[in-house]
């Protein structure tokens, strides 16, 4: 009995337990359907609402295709519109070329008809001329007692001299007319150039020559021994040079810019009065460093002074140099901003690229300014520059050929040549020694001479012009003409010279008498 009732009881709970399980069970299912019917409702919602943006979206983007697809097609049309309104005044051009071409047609043809009957109208005189020639000439050998190779080579001589004569005149003439017409635009673009130039003509040379305060200086630069001299020499590389010259020193060197370092330095040596080794070396590495400055600052101004700019530093280094750098005493710092302006003149006039010519014009001479241990004319050398520090291929062209070394490839070659010339040539901008100034006079007038009918010749105007007096007798005026022609031409392939040599031919006839 004590057993059945627990035994019950637990029956009992079980049972009652199992009920309670299986309610909660239903309840929770319950609750799981109704989470998922909720949950599938708002995936139907927001399905729709993705559904109706998704539609939203299409169909903006299928009006702005559409805009677009209609817009392109407006474009189009216009497009072709336009086209065909060319096409159609391009065939109404065509239409009246073409019956001008006809009518043009027609008009040659009638001309061709007519020269055809021209033609013949010629040969039938042509004919009858002969006829006549060949009767006048049977006429003239009876008359003449000459045979007929005899008259021909009478005549010949005649018509030789009358063709000489024409000749010498037709020859003048074209001459002056080219000559004429040929100076009268050289001059216009010359003068037009060179008028708005307005350079600095003076020549400036390199000062080798240090005055000192009084002749006891000289000791204090040989120093003990010659310490200090040495020491110098050794820290500027040139030859100072001590002799009788009162109250100076000569600075030897054949770099004008190491002959420039060491003269300003001792320039400051003495203001400074200290003069030893040690002070030397200090004084020298300054100055050094104050010149390497100086050349850059001086290669920017020449730029900025020709209106040059985006130059490589190497090659504004170069230009600062050409400061200290000259040719037959003209300056080069001087002679390429003058030669840059010119060139650039001269190419404005020309309708070219002046910027471009400018630029030409000052680094034409680029390679002057370079030390001995780069090989070549400063020509070539400076189209090697030019190369190294990317200039453009016209740039490099035009320098390596401004002494006609190489081939010129562009008309800035040319300009830059006559720049060149028109600078160096110009009075004043050179110096010549006695000897070779002589020389080219006594060869101008020699090769006047050696011409027959020639009296005497007269270099003037420093060689400048080369005037002719020959004998009337024997020379006439047509053959004046020639013999100018003959004497520029020789004086072209004998001689070299800047600038250019008028030749001048004059003929005199003169007739005097004597009242009794």
């Amino acid at each position: 009995m004590n057993i059945a009732i627990p035994a019950a009881i637990a029956a009992v709970t079980f049972v009652l337990g199992f009920i309670l399980h299986k309610i909660l069970v239903a309840k929770e299912i319950r609750g799981a359907e109704a989470e998922a019917d909720r949950i599938v409702s708002d995936a139907k919602r927001e399905a729709e609402t993705l559904k109706r943006e998704a539609l939203l979206e299409g169909r903006d983007a299928i009006s702005r295709e559409r805009a677009d697809i209609l817009e392109k097609y407006q474009e189009r049309r216009i497009s072709l519109d336009s086209k065909e309104s060319q096409l159609s005044s391009e065939s109404e051009r065509l239409g009246i070329l073409k019956e001008k071409l006809n009518d043009r047609k027609e008009s040659l043809e009638k001309r061709g008809t007519g020269l055809s009957e021209m033609e013949n109208s010629l040969n039938a005189k042509h004919n009858r001329v002969n006829k006549l020639m060949e009767e006048q000439n049977k006429l003239l050998e009876q008359r003449a007692n000459l045979s007929r190779e005899q008259a021909r080579k009478l005549m010949l001589s005649n018509l030789e001299e009358e063709l000489h004569h024409e000749a010498g005149q037709l020859t003048r003439k074209i001459l002056e007319d080219a000559e004429n017409k040929a100076e009268e635009e050289a001059l216009k673009v010359l003068s037009t150039a060179i008028q708005r130039c307005a350079a600095d003509h003076v020549v400036e040379n390199c000062v080798s020559v240090v005055n000192l305060p009084s002749d006891d200086m000289k000791g204090r630069i040989i120093g003990r021994e010659g310490r200090n001299i040495r020491a110098f020499e050794a820290a500027t590389n040139v030859d100072v040079i001590i002799d009788d010259t009162p109250e100076a020193v000569v600075i030897s060197c054949f770099d004008p810019v190491r002959r420039e370092i060491a003269r300003q330095a001792l320039e400051k040596l003495l203001e400074d009065g200290r003069i030893h080794p040690g002070r030397i070396e200090s004084t020298v590495a300054k100055v050094t460093s104050e010149m390497e400055k100086r050349i850059r600052k001086l290669g920017n101004q020449l730029a900025l002074d020709a209106n040059v700019s985006g130059l490589h530093q190497q090659l504004i280094r170069h230009l600062g140099r050409l400061r200290y750098r000259t040719s037959y005493g003209q300056n080069m710092y001087q002679h390429s901003l003058e030669t840059a302006h010119i060139c650039g003149l001269l190419a404005s006039e020309l309708k070219l690229d002046a910027a471009l010519a400018r630029r030409i014009g000052l680094l034409h001479d680029i390679g002057k300014a370079t030390d001995q241990d780069i090989d070549g004319s400063h020509a070539m050398v400076g189209m090697e520059l030019a190369q190294r520090y990317e200039e453009s291929h016209v740039v490099c062209n035009a320098i390596g050929a401004h002494h006609e070394e190489i081939e010129c490839e562009s008309l800035y070659g040319i300009l830059i040549q006559a720049a060149d010339s028109v600078s160096s040539a110009r009075p004043g901008a050179r110096r010549e020694t006695l000897e070779l100034y002589v020389r080219r006079l006594h060869k101008l007038e020699s090769i006047a001479d050696s011409f027959d009918g020639v009296r005497k010749s007269y270099a003037i105007q420093a060689g400048r012009e080369l005037r002719i007096a020959v004998r009337p007798e024997t020379v006439d005026d047509d053959s004046a003409a020639e013999l100018a022609r003959i004497v520029a031409r020789k004086i072209e392939s004998e001689m070299q010279y800047p600038g250019q040599i008028k030749v001048t031919v004059i003929r005199e006839t003169r007739a005097s008498e004597t009242a009794h």
